[in-house]
């Protein structure tokens, strides 16, 4: 079946499954697409299995500005045809912090570079690289992925700052990366520690909040 072909027969699937109550809930909750039929992900994940990994469907899902097509993309985008220069590409189009969870979820997380790739998008400017590289580093704790010395330097280094950066978004995001690596053992945890302590949170009962919670979980 040519990929124009697939493409139609994909959307005829979205729009017999669509969920117009979870569409109009999502865009309550400030899920904004150009067009979302609220498909809940089992039944996003069926349809995918329908379909064999193909790096050109993939591309052409990703770029059909719907919600379920950029998650499909995703499912669909064989590890070892998605390079790094397109992997900038889409992080760069992600429209939702759903979009950037998922993607991360299904697809970066399983990329032979993922951690290379984190490290370099926690380091760049841009929000959106920011937070999908925070998202990577704290999946890659959730999979027990083992960072070297270095890695696990720059790891809480990067936290850390990202933690008392303005932007609420990336705070957040370093603040779930951090508990989860705390999690990983001893060493992890007395790393952050020794970071936590160089951190003076006067005036900012948020940042204060966080500190402590994650002291507390360094203590344990």
């Amino acid at each position: 079946m040519e990929i124009a072909d697939q493409i139609k027969d994909i959307k005829t699937q979205f729009r017999l499954a669509m969920n117009g109550v979870a569409s109009t809930q999502m865009r309550e909750q400030g899920l904004i697409y150009k067009l979302n039929f609220g498909i809940e992900l089992p039944r996003l994940r069926t349809i995918a299995s329908e379909y064999a990994p193909n790096h050109e469907l993939a591309q052409a899902l990703w770029k059909e500005n719907i919600r379920e097509s950029k998650i499909l993309a995703a499912m669909l985008m064989p590890v070892d045809r998605f390079c790094q220069d397109v992997a900038d590409i889409w992080v760069e189009q992600i429209p939702t912090q759903e979009i950037a969870e998922l993607t991360v979820m299904n697809l970066f997380a399983r990329l032979p570079y993922a951690s290379m790739a984190a490290f370099r998008w926690i380091a760049d400017s841009r929000e959106i690289f920011q937070v999908c590289g925070l998202l990577l580093l704290t999946r890659l704790c959730m999979q027990h992925c083992e960072f070297n010395e270095s890695a696990s330097f720059e790891l809480v280094d990067q936290s850390i700052t990202a933690l008392q950066d303005e932007n609420q978004r990336i705070a957040l995001q370093a603040f779930i990366l951090l508990r989860k690596y705390v999690q990983q053992g001893k060493a992890q945890r007395k790393a952050v520690q020794n970071a936590l302590n160089q951190i003076h949170a006067a005036g900012n009962s948020r940042l204060a909040g966080w500190i402590e919670e994650l002291q507390f979980e360094c203590s344990l």
